[in-house]
């Protein structure tokens, strides 16, 4: 199960500490080890099909017992893995086994699986019998049946009562045979209707219990076929029993008590990761690093790109994994170290009520779990201690940099947020491509957008070298920065579209967080809040990538280990006007397929790792709260000029 290299690999030095899963570039074994694995996946042609829908697949580089103290080629190694199944099987000869082969045919898994099968074909037979159709049916139509009847019964009751009303109005000296008359009639017709209900009462009572009589079945064997499952699951997810490199082994149910969700999520550690440790240590082989990629195409609400490398998913994996890493020396989280501890945060502009911050890449806006990391919020508190309220009024990605508006008071703030919430705070952020948007066929066809409004946009962004303010009584009038907006914005809309005229478009993709993968964020239809992106191409641009440039540096490079260092590559700047303000929208907007298909460089969430994300928000215009003139506030890019 564990292969060697075809190339010598004794000049590469081993990797200090075990990679930490969730944030790592792979170190240059886990990338011959991925190449090595992707060749391997190429020959299989049988598998091709089924792969092109997408799959994880993960290397670790391993030692063996007598390679503890060098790196002699047959002492290091790697073993091989894939997530779920592949071709309907858990078991290849060339990958690992799982931790537990649920497809065993004499497994109690597959037994109790054919059990829950049968019991869901006889609901589906029960559902979709005649016998129990007809009687729905014509227990729908005798009820609507019933219900005209008795409609009609009530109308001539009132009418009959009106008549003898009308009869004693006009005939004030009735005789008392006449009025004893008029009772026995009235008595006489609800007595009719009272029989009439109670026969259409009996009746669909008799059509109802044969509905019933099936109903009562199905819900038994739906509450059956729920607590079959339920137990299953968990005597299969007690089969799970991961061991960890201190030789302790918890099952999944143990492990994920200690979690919000209490029970282990379905397909909990058949995860690439989890298989290749539990193999190491049934196996005495010394875990060195990990790398996971994905082969396949974008699954159809996450971002995925083929021979791209991420880390383990949150959901399922970190619970078991916490598990598993103990007794490694594991690299540390390197969001938790401080990028700009002896920076100055630069302030843009500010008066007595507020101030605008440029947030540098890295930085997080507001404290997270850890409340001790760095961030724009404890910088200002501390220098604006007497400052109220919550003050940091709206919120940029740890990644992106920027314009950050900041209250010093409770009052400006909750104006300011008011500004946010009625979208009349307008912004605008700048961003480079890692490629060229493809355009379809219909795309090519259109006119590009005028020339002079191209240049005039291209001028307002590269002819502002320095921070700068505006302030004005009206509105802002230089239009040209913005597209014109087609339409009005409706709320919790959730539509799915991408338009796109010449170098303009909109992008409307509903998000949500992705619960098995946090933090990213997924496209959905049904669980995803309205977003919208409106965006200006400005321009595309060629770049030799060479090994001074500290946008490729080393560990890029190994991301991308098939390119070689001087070739020539394709980037596009790029306008971003968000209509709405969701976590990751811009980056999940560029990344996805049915957006621009094209992720903004550098992000690693949703593309490819460089040496920042570039996404930079350049642009805040907003009433000033307390003057009410409109201020509109402009900091260039520090990475403005690379991507001319």
């Amino acid at each position: 199960m564990i292969h060697f290299f075809k190339k010598p690999v004794s000049h590469l030095a081993l990797p200090e500490k075990f990679t930490y899963p969730f944030h790592y570039t792979p170190h240059p074994l886990c990338v011959l080890a991925a190449e090595e694995v992707k060749a391997y996946i190429a020959s299989r042609k049988e598998w091709q099909e089924e792969l092109a829908s997408g799959k994880m697949f993960g290397v670790l580089i391993v030692q063996t017992d007598n390679g503890i103290t060098n790196n002699e080629e047959n002492q290091i190694g790697y073993l091989a893995a894939f997530s779920g199944n592949l071709d309907g099987k858990n078991l290849h000869p060339y990958f690992v086994p799982p931790v537990y082969d649920l497809l065993q045919p004499e497994g109690f898994f597959k037994i109790e699986e054919e059990q829950i099968s049968a019991i869901n074909i006889r609901i589906r037979e029960l559902e979709n019998s005649s016998s129990y159709l007809n009687s729905k049916e014509k227990w729908k139509i005798e009820t609507e049946q019933a219900k005209a009847v008795l409609n009609q019964a009530k109308a001539e009751l009132k009418m009959a009562k009106e008549a003898r009303e009308i009869r004693r109005q006009s005939s004030p000296e009735l005789s008392e045979e006449e009025q004893a008359s008029l009772i026995r009639e009235s008595q006489y017709q609800k007595a009719e209707y009272k029989r009439l209900e109670k026969e259409w009462k009996k009746r669909l009572e008799e059509l109802e219990t044969e509905v019933r009589h099936f109903d009562i079945e199905i819900e038994r064997l739906k509450t059956e076929r729920k607590e079959r499952s339920a137990a299953l699951q968990r005597k299969l997810f007690e089969q799970f029993r991961m061991l960890n490199a201190q030789g302790e082994m918890k099952d999944l149910y143990t492990i994920f008590e200690q979690t919000v969700q209490k029970v282990p999520p379905a397909g909990a550690g058949e995860c690439a990761l989890p298989k290749l440790l539990q193999y190491a240590y049934l196996h005495q082989l010394k875990p060195l690093a990990m790398a996971e990629f994905w082969w396949g195409d974008s699954p159809k609400n996450e971002i995925r790109y083929h021979g791209y490398y991420y880390p383990s998913c949150k959901g399922k994996c970190e619970p078991i994994l916490q598990h598993m890493l103990q007794g490694l020396e594991v690299d540390e989280n390197p969001l938790l170290n401080p990028v700009h501890e002896d920076e100055e945060l630069e302030i843009v502009f500010e008066d007595e009520w507020l101030l605008v911050v440029n947030k540098p890449a890295g930085m997080l806006s507001v404290p997270g779990k850890a409340e001790d990391r760095d961030s724009v919020y404890h910088r200002l508190k501390k220098k604006y201690p007497e400052a109220t309220g919550p003050m940091i009024v709206h919120r940029l990605d740890m990644a992106t940099s920027g314009l950050l508006l900041v209250a010093k008071t409770k009052e400006v703030h909750r104006d300011l947020q008011a500004q946010f919430a009625n979208r009349s705070i307008k912004k605008r952020y700048v961003a480079v491509l890692d490629g060229v948007i493809v355009q379809t066929e219909k795309e090519k066809e259109t006119k590009p957008i005028a020339e002079e409004t191209t240049l005039i946009a291209e001028e307002t962004v590269s002819t502002k070298k320095t921070a700068k303010v505006e302030r004005t009584d009206l509105a802002l009038e230089n239009t040209e920065l913005r597209p014109e907006r087609t339409e009005k914005v409706e709320k919790d809309k959730k539509t799915k579209r991408t338009e796109r005229t010449g170098n303009t478009g909109r992008i409307e993709l509903p998000l949500c967080l992705n619960p098995l993968d946090r933090p990213r964020q997924m496209v959905s239809s049904e669980h995803g809040k309205e977003a919208i992106t409106e965006y200006q191409i400005i321009s595309e641009s060629e770049r030799i990538t060479s090994e001074s440039d500290n946008t490729f540096n080393e560990s890029n490079r190994i991301d991308e280990s098939e390119r070689s260092i001087n070739e020539s590559r394709k980037y596009t700047r790029i306008i971003f006007y968000p209509l709405t303000g969701r976590t990751h929208q811009l980056r999940v907007h560029a990344a996805h397929p049915e957006g621009l298909g094209c992720p903004i460089l550098g992000d690693e969430l949703y593309g490819k790792k460089a040496d920042r994300l570039y996404l930079h928000a350049e642009y805040i215009e907003f009433r000033h709260p307390i003057y009410g003139d409109i201020l509109c506030i402009q900091k260039e890019a520090d990475f403005h000029k690379k991507y001319d």
